[in-house]
């Protein structure tokens, strides 16, 4: 069988799993926004952004496949299939469907076992963080904001993942919905009535203002921020279905949820 030797990835959770599984030199193109592994930016060609690419630039590479993400990348897949390029565009939003996705690109380039290692790697430390978080006494209430203005909260990864280390998702319910429309908290004085205990920006790429989301009209009041309790994640780390948000993600989500465990033992 042969399998693909030249891959553009159009994400960086596609890149960053073809470097952990040892298959980086069949990349010959990636995402602007990569930042997963650092080496890629010195190595790789840039082709694109995230909803917009440079489709010469793609072709002249004569990909044998290119990677994409969700529909948001549609018309970018759409635009190289009308030019004979082979696509997979997988559409991950679950910590589950993170793992699948590392197993089946580790099988489209040839090294399931490799794939099914880390999988099996990933899986026993989630079951570890899980296992661990059942001796807490207490969960702390979290509260994920994705976006500012409008208000987003987080999707269902970063809502199992915050379970998965002990806290509860203040909005867990809007965390399965598909969209970010379908995300978006209208009343900001919802937040104040559910009291969060623990408060994370990641804004997408753009630098969290804590100072800022403190002001919100009568946030004072909720518990996060008396106590000081509001924290950056970078989107890098937990808001790329991949990798990272199992690895460096969950650690940092974890560190949070252990902090105030202990300060409120």
């Amino acid at each position: 069988m042969d399998y693909p030797e030249r891959i553009v990835c159009l994400t960086d959770e596609t890149t960053e799993t073809l470097y952990l599984l040892g298959e980086q030199a069949r990349i010959v193109g990636i995402s602007g926004y990569t930042v997963r592994p650092a080496q890629a930016r010195q190595e790789k060609p840039k082709v694109s952004a995230f909803t917009s690419a440079k489709i010469d630039k793609i072709l002249a590479l004569q990909p044998d496949l290119v990677l994409g993400f969700s529909n948001l990348q549609a018309e970018i897949a759409a635009e190289l299939i009308r030019n004979g390029i082979a696509v997979h565009v997988f559409n991950q939003r679950s910590v589950n469907g993170i793992l699948q996705m590392i197993g089946l690109l580790g099988a489209m380039v040839g090294v399931p076992e490799k794939a099914a290692t880390l999988v099996a790697q990933y899986r026993q430390q989630l079951e570890t963080t899980r296992l661990h978080s059942l001796s807490f006494a207490k969960r702390p209430k979290v509260y994920f904001e994705e976006w500012d203005e409008p208000m987003i909260s987080g999707i269902r990864w970063v809502s199992e993942l915050i379970g998965i280390a002990g806290g509860e998702d203040c909005f867990a319910e809007l965390s399965t919905k598909h969209s970010a429309k379908q995300r978006i908290i209208a009343d900001p004085k919802e937040v104040v009535r559910r009291a969060p205990d623990i408060i994370i920006g990641s804004w997408c790429g753009k630098k969290f203002r804590p100072d800022h989301l403190a002001a919100r009209p009568g946030w004072d009041s909720i518990p996060a921020v008396q106590q000081q309790r509001v924290y950056e994640i970078k989107s890098c780390d937990i808001l790329q279905p991949g990798p990272a948000a199992l690895s460096d993600g969950l650690a940092q989500i974890c560190q949070i949820i252990n902090d105030w465990q202990q300060d409120c033992a």
